[in-house]
């Protein structure tokens, strides 16, 4: 491990907006623009998608305020792998860790990179998943560098450069974009309501639940509509990774966690209800590749909207990806402090007081996972890891109340047990759901988190070897 007089360390720069605008700018990414119209598909009313998008938030808020109170326990680089080496094991903290780095956070960079480009060839012809730069065969198997992969590795790398050069100048970036696409919501969300004669009465219909085409029954119709919702809530905790270099953290994190999640939910539901107010649901279920909100801008603006609606998302994921980017870097950074990472990645810049080698190491591997699959395919893989670590995170919570009563806790989360039992059972029955629809692509996410069990521990034997001999 890596003693505190050998490097620099971090900068509590970061205030209370600050940290509010990460949890913000992390959660709004591509999904608010379309998951409505997928929903929409499951569930033909939308007064109860509009429900279950205020259910997804509550929850949503419920682990939030359960990672504040962790948060406030352990003001740490590193955030979740911190609160899962204290409350379960650091067998449990590198899993999530390696898991991190290899398909969590890396592949949704990749994912949302990919979504930048693509939006992007709306405004440059050529930029295009169809638009092949050379192939290459390797063992029988065509490879491709599309465009839109290539503008996707250009995004990372333009990003993960700026984040090198100070964490103040990441969240400027982080700021500025969080308040442009939350400004281009709140003017869509205006549009729709009062620029456009629409039916609310259907706003609040509740008489047709089910689509005529529907195949399964209620319970699980309102189960798979759900989990569309929580994937748009999804990378609210990547402001925990930051901990550290937050003022008054014990503070700041709680109400930043709170307030973030409890912003987004209101926009989202704004913005759900202002896609039915302009579309019918029917219509709203069978957009072009589900494209809800540049169908609803179109509908307003005519021909423009799609250029206005292409914009806003791309500001919306290259924002996006600058808080994966900047967030992600630090639980590298925590792992190898820990000495279960690349030593150098254990090290902060002179300067600038980031951990460049952390950054440099994540846009590498993510630019590599651009090359590996779609955008659909990407998400796939992060799903399963997600969701089990979020759960046993929480279940952590529980650990830390029994095994560590007297340690001060300058926030505790409110409705305790009801409020973390909530948020584990919903994650259960997500995780469950997840395992039955697509049982493929959740094997490869458990595959790759037991592929880390044998890796952990021949590192702690090499590491601890290392200590044993005097070895740095």
């Amino acid at each position: 491990m890596v003693s505190e007089n050998q490097q620099s360390k971090f900068e509590q720069r970061l205030g209370l907006l600050d940290a509010t605008a990460i949890v913000v700018g992390s959660m709004i990414g591509s999904g608010i623009f379309i998951a409505p119209s997928l929903m929409a598909g499951i569930i033909a009313s939308p007064g109860v998608i509009g429900i279950l998008w205020i259910i997804g938030g509550i929850i949503t808020i419920l682990g939030a305020l359960c990672y504040g109170e962790l948060a406030g326990m352990y003001p740490k680089a590193g955030g979740q792998y911190i609160y899962l080496r204290e409350s379960l094991s650091p067998l449990f903290g590198f899993l999530y860790g390696w898991s991190l780095f290899l398909v969590i956070q890396t592949g949704i960079i990749a994912a949302v990179a990919i979504a930048f480009a693509k939006y992007l060839g709306v405004f440059i012809g050529g930029i295009s998943e169809n638009a092949h730069l050379f192939s290459l065969t390797i063992a029988g198997k065509v490879l491709y560098l599309n465009t839109a992969q290539l503008v996707a590795i250009l995004s990372i790398a333009f990003l993960t450069f700026l984040n090198c050069f100070g964490i103040k100048l990441g969240v400027l970036i982080q700021n500025t974009f969080t308040f442009l696409k939350a400004l281009g919501l709140v003017i869509l969300i205006a549009a729709s309501f009062f620029f456009f004669n629409g039916n609310g009465a259907s706003l609040v219909s509740f008489d047709t639940v089910l689509p005529p085409a529907a195949t399964i029954g209620l319970a699980a119709a309102l189960a798979v509509a759900l989990s569309k919702a929580l994937f748009a809530y999804d990378a609210w905790y990547n402001v925990t990774y930051i901990a550290e270099e937050v003022k008054n953290p014990t503070r700041n994190m709680p109400i930043a966690l709170g307030l973030g999640t409890f912003i987004v939910t209101i926009i989202y539901f704004l913005a759900t209800m202002g896609y039915f107010y302009v579309l019918p649901v029917q219509q709203a279920a069978v957009v072009a590749d589900n494209r809800i909100a540049a169908a609803v801008a179109n509908a307003i603006m005519g021909s423009s909207g799609l250029f206005f609606v292409s914009a806003v998302i791309m500001i919306s994921t290259f924002g996006c990806n600058n808080g994966l980017i900047l967030g992600g870097a630090r639980v590298l950074y925590a792992m190898a402090h820990d000495g279960l990472f690349l030593k150098n990645n254990a090290k902060l810049h002179p300067r600038y007081h980031v951990p460049t080698n952390a950054l440099i190491v994540q846009g590498i591997w993510a630019s590599l996972l651009t090359l590996s699959g779609t955008y659909s395919d990407l998400l796939t893989y992060t799903a399963f890891a997600s969701i089990l670590f979020g759960l046993l995170t929480v279940v952590g919570l529980f650990v830390l109340r029994f095994r560590q009563k007297d340690m001060e806790r300058p926030f505790k989360v409110p409705f305790y047990p009801f409020g973390p039992l909530l948020y584990i059972l919903v994650s259960l029955a997500f995780l469950v759901y997840v395992i039955e629809g697509d049982p493929w692509n959740s094997g490869k996410g458990a595959l790759i988190i037991i592929a880390g069990i044998p890796v952990y521990f021949i590192r702690r034997y090499f590491l601890k070897n290392q200590i044993q001999y005097g070895v740095s």
